[in-house]
C-alpha cells in the first residue's frame, strides 16, 4: 500500500478513535478543581488551625501537594489518576512534581548518579529552563519600560 503523506493523514484521521472532548474537559475541571480545593484546605489548616503565617501556609500547602504527588507517583497511582483526570492533574503543582519524580523513579536501577541524578529533570528541565528565560525576558522588558515611563 503506497501512500503519500496527505493520503496517510486522511487515513489515520478516519481510523483514529474520536475523543470525547466535552467529557474530558469536565473531568479535567473537576479533578483540577478538587486538587485546588485540597490545596486551599491545606492552606487554611496550616494558617488558621496550626498558626503559620499565610505565606508560610501557602508554601507548606504546595510542599504537601508535591510530596503527595511524588508518593503517588512512586506507588504507580498518579498515572492511573492522570489517565482519568487528564490535564486536571498535570496543570497544578502536582503535575510538576510528577514530571520530576517519574524519570527519577524509572531510572533508580541505574544508580543515584547516572540514573536518578542524570534523568531527574529530563521532563521538567526544559520547563524550568524556558520558564526562567521567559521570566528574565519579561523582567528586562519591564525594567526598560519603567525607565522610559
Amino acid at each position: 500500500m503506497n501512500m503519500n503523506k496527505e493520503e496517510y493523514k486522511k487515513y489515520a484521521k478516519a481510523h483514529a478513535p474520536k475523543s470525547p472532548i466535552a467529557k474530558d474537559c469536565v473531568k479535567a475541571f473537576l479533578f483540577g478543581g478538587t486538587i485546588c480545593a485540597i490545596s486551599q484546605g491545606l492552606r487554611q489548616l496550616y494558617a488558621y488551625i496550626w498558626g503559620f503565617e499565610v505565606s508560610d501556609a501557602s508554601a507548606l500547602a504546595s510542599i504537601t501537594l508535591s510530596a503527595i504527588s511524588i508518593i503517588l507517583t512512586a506507588f504507580g497511582v498518579f498515572d492511573n489518576i492522570a489517565k482519568h483526570a487528564g490535564a486536571g492533574t498535570l496543570v497544578p503543582i502536582t503535575g510538576f512534581a510528577n514530571s520530576v519524580a517519574s524519570p527519577a523513579i524509572d531510572s533508580k536501577s541505574e544508580g543515584f548518579v547516572l540514573g536518578v541524578g542524570a534523568k531527574i529533570f529530563t521532563v521538567a528541565g526544559p520547563v524550568l529552563f524556558y520558564g526562567t528565560v521567559a521570566g528574565m525576558i519579561y523582567g528586562l522588558i519591564y525594567y526598560f519600560y519603567l525607565m522610559f515611563v
